[in-house]
């Protein structure tokens, strides 16, 4: 069931990247995120009541949930589309795969749990084979004078994924089943959005392009209702730095999507970057034989 959860959420957001590139053009960003997530909140909460699994929640829950909607939901993708405005898309899902670092470290300071060196390993070699996979795109950040405030925008908006993530943990932890969770944290990142658009002065505008149409329901339903609940299913598997180890791997599916559909050219570094990522994931997951102990012989 692990690996199931991983390939679903590897695949559903190894495509969101494109989709959210079909998205650029009339319509405002913030407003573009708001009804991605407005979308799947009404959806999945219409189809929890319809399936009489919509239950209520104690209200003491329900901060906990709107910091893991706003987090997951809402300043994330705000900031990490604000970043693209500085730096290349490519170089936010680079630093994107920092959330493995985020999560592992939050995990030890308010959780008390050491990720273990086959994560510190298995992270290493992914990051290392990010960083490979966009060698040219993050030589060129230093040419780009405003490509610190990419960064921080990009890292801000990782670490707000990340607090989300620490929080579904906590929420699992009082039994709150993550569909309740999801369907509600989406309603408040996407109250978030709205306020946020409207502060900026962004109108909502209602798009006819099909493209954006299609563009917007994939988003909606393989990448924001599929891909986040089989996500926190996974946290509250494997824990979050095992967990986020997924946002090592969904850049990969990224890359090849962009192979056949924007005519990425493959390198021997970038080859070398997909096998270091690879080998990570063995590092992480693979399981190791355990040494067979036999008593000694009187």
């Amino acid at each position: 069931m692990t690996a199931l959860l991983f390939a679903i959420v590897t695949f559903c957001w190894g495509f969101t990247w494109y989709a959210i590139k079909l998205q650029i053009g009339p319509v405002p960003i913030e407003i573009s995120i708001f009804y991605r997530f407005a979308l799947a909140a009404i959806l999945m909460a219409g189809g929890l009541v319809l399936l009489r699994k919509w239950r209520p929640l104690d209200w003491r829950v329900h901060p906990w949930i709107a910091l893991m909607g706003c987090g997951l939901f809402g300043v994330n993708f705000i900031l990490m589309y604000s970043a693209t405005a500085y730096i290349a898309s490519g170089i936010v899902a680079v630093v994107f795969t920092t959330s493995t670092l985020f999560n592992a470290l939050g995990n030890w300071i308010f959780y008390r749990k050491n990720p273990g060196w086959r994560f510190a390993l298995g992270a290493a070699f992914g990051l290392g084979g990010i960083g490979c996979l966009f060698a040219n795109q993050l030589a060129a950040l230093s040419h780009n004078p405003q490509a610190v405030i990419g960064l921080l925008l990009a890292l801000g908006g990782t670490a707000c994924f990340s607090t989300g993530n620490l929080v579904s943990v906590k929420l699992q932890s009082l039994n709150v089943p993550m569909r309740d969770a999801v369907a509600r944290g989406m309603f408040y990142g996407a109250a978030l959005l709205f306020v946020f658009a409207l502060l900026r002065g962004k109108a909502p505008v209602m798009p006819d392009d099909p493209v954006y149409i299609a563009a917007l329901l994939y988003l909606t339903i393989p990448g924001s209702i599929i891909a986040f609940v089989a996500y926190l299913a996974l946290v509250g598997r494997v824990g979050v730095g095992r967990a986020a180890y997924v946002t090592v791997l969904f850049p990969v599916v990224a890359l090849t999507v962009s192979t056949y559909l924007e005519g990425y050219q493959w390198t021997l570094t970038g080859a070398s970057g997909l096998l270091l990522i690879l080998l990570g994931n063995i590092s992480i997951f693979a399981r190791l034989p355990r040494r067979k102990i036999t008593a000694p012989a009187i």
